[in-house]
């Protein structure tokens, strides 16, 4: 295909794409107020992204599979349809519970996107010139990222109200809809249809139990981190996993291609994927509540501070993409990334609620960077080790890592955060001689408005200070990234969409 042809492709899948990524930015600075509105504490707002995650990091090898079972252009609509209903739901929702169904739905039809958007990439673009196609990826999800919490914030602020960060997905995603009818037209080979529907039942309940478990372990009202319930889930979820890996090896198309993943560069490049995720979704999730709750900003505000993240995840994939297109490299980016992730979190762990905005600035445009960096080509990398018909597994056990990273992130830093304002909130209190009541505060409601204006400063104190804590945690998963990064072993990017039947059996045998 020419540059034309390909970009002409793309058209519609990137705007489906871009859709799927607003809808799970724009939420994040309508989320202080979302609570406020519908009483949510601070695990209520950890589990309105973790759901959407959980959900996207469960279904996304089960996309990846369709991806290669399937014909993908009729997989990238159904997903769409799918989203448009729970973005619909969402809007309309008037409780917790509710709420958290619609982001389940969401989440479903994101992990879709994600995994089929890398498929189809990997289907029509060899690797050495996908570098820069991956750049316009990134350059959408920057984009996407970007314009998410500022479209978010002006919502919220306006007549219109947070409700609207839901509904005003659906138009967007019905002009992708029609756009893909159009633009993307892709060759489909009809095989023999073989779902692992076992394995997608063992992967979603025994990922599910075991962040439920980390999401409640050691909150009061819950169960404490050793007790029989915690034993009970703990046990429960190894014994579900445990059966996973053995139903994957004896089915004909496994959910997880155990052959595929075990590979060297497939290895480590899931590893730091899920490094990346973490980091990824963890910090920018609470960026924007530090920004909100922390240092008093509306959400358009908020928005627009998050800009210097987004600034580095911008240049980082576009020009790492344009890069490696050009000359062929892509470990050294990969390295250079990590390097940028662990000083721009390390940075960020040195912040409280009175540090200079500019600074904080500073520090997260360099793990926006790193971000920016490593995303596109950990997929890439991964990539160029498999055969045509196994890409859509590849691509989506990358993402599958990638997000159960990002979704074991935000419940447990999120249960770390909650503990840590409780904590800091009761000794702020006690210090000015108020009664301590922090269940009212750290693990109740988010608004701040209607608390006496000291009580409110040592909420926000808390939320400032402890907000450090998980940029330090996230930090030193970067590291890991990092050492994972360092042992894969760099190879030519082939300049065919295929590989040679002989290679592809060695490179599985590896």
């Amino acid at each position: 295909m020419s540059h034309a042809q390909i970009l002409q492709a793309l058209t519609g899948l990137l705007a489906a794409l871009f859709t799927a990524i607003l809808s799970s930015t724009i939420v994040a600075n309508a989320l202080p107020t979302i609570m406020a509105d519908l009483n949510g504490s601070q695990t209520d707002f950890a589990w309105v992204i973790t759901a959407a995650l959980l959900a996207n990091a469960a279904t996304t090898p089960i996309w990846g599979k369709f991806a290669d079972l399937f014909d993908k252009k009729f997989m990238v609509q159904l997903s769409i349809v799918i989203f448009v209903a729970g973005s619909v739901l969402a809007g309309l929702a008037s409780t917790i519970p509710v709420l958290l169904t619609a982001r389940v739905i969401q989440g479903i039809a994101m992990g879709g996107l994600t995994a089929l958007a890398m498929a189809v990439i990997g289907t029509i673009i060899p690797p050495r010139d996908r570098g820069r196609y991956s750049g316009y990826l990134g350059g959408v999800m920057a984009v996407a990222t970007a314009g998410g919490p500022l479209l978010g914030g002006f919502i919220v602020d306006s007549p219109l109200g947070w409700r609207w960060t839901f509904f005003v997905c659906v138009p967007l995603a019905v002009v992708a809809l029609i756009l893909l009818q159009f633009t993307l037209k892709l060759p489909h080979i009809r095989r023999k249809v073989s779902i692992d529907w076992i394995g997608s039942i063992l992967l979603t309940a025994g990922v599910s139990l075991a962040l439920i478990w980390v999401s409640f372990a050691g909150k009061d009202g819950y169960y404490g981190w050793f007790s029989w319930e915690s034993a009970a889930m703990v046990g429960g979820s190894v014994v579900l996993l445990g059966l996973l890996l053995l139903v994957e090896t004896r089915v004909v198309e496994p959910i997880i291609p155990l052959k595929i993943i075990s590979e060297r560069t497939t290895a480590l490049a899931i590893l730091a994927s899920i490094a990346v995720g973490i980091a990824l979704f963890a910090s920018s999730t609470y960026l924007g509540q530090y920004y909100q709750v922390a240092r008093g900003a509306t959400p358009t505000e908020a928005g627009l501070l998050t800009l210097p993240m987004i600034a580095g995840n911008l240049i980082g994939s576009v020009g790492a993409g344009q890069l490696v297109s050009r000359f062929g490299k892509w470990k050294r980016f990969l390295i250079l990334g990590a390097v940028f992730l662990i000083a721009g979190l390390g940075l960020s762990g040195t912040i409280d609620h009175l540090t200079d905005l500019r600074l904080v600035g500073v520090y997260t445009f360099l793990f926006g960077m790193g971000l920016g960096l490593m995303l596109q080509n950990l997929v890439l990398a991964v990539q160029n080790t498999v055969a045509l018909k196994n890409v859509g597994s590849a691509s989506a056990s990358v993402a599958f890592f990638r997000s159960i990273g990002g979704a074991a992130g935000v419940a447990v830093l999120g249960a770390i955060l909650g503990t840590q304002v409780t904590n800091r909130t009761t000794e702020g209190l006690a210090a000015a001689g108020v009664p301590a009541d922090p269940s009212g505060a750290a693990g109740g409601s988010l608004d701040l408005v209607n608390l006496p204006e000291p009580v409110a400063d040592i909420i926000r104190a808390a939320y400032g200070d402890s907000t450090a804590l998980i940029f330090l945690i996230t930090a030193g998963f970067a590291v890991l990234a990092l050492v994972c990064v360092l042992f894969i072993k760099e190879r030519p990017l082939r300049r065919t969409v295929d590989m040679e039947p002989a290679r592809e059996s060695v490179d599985l045998e590896a």
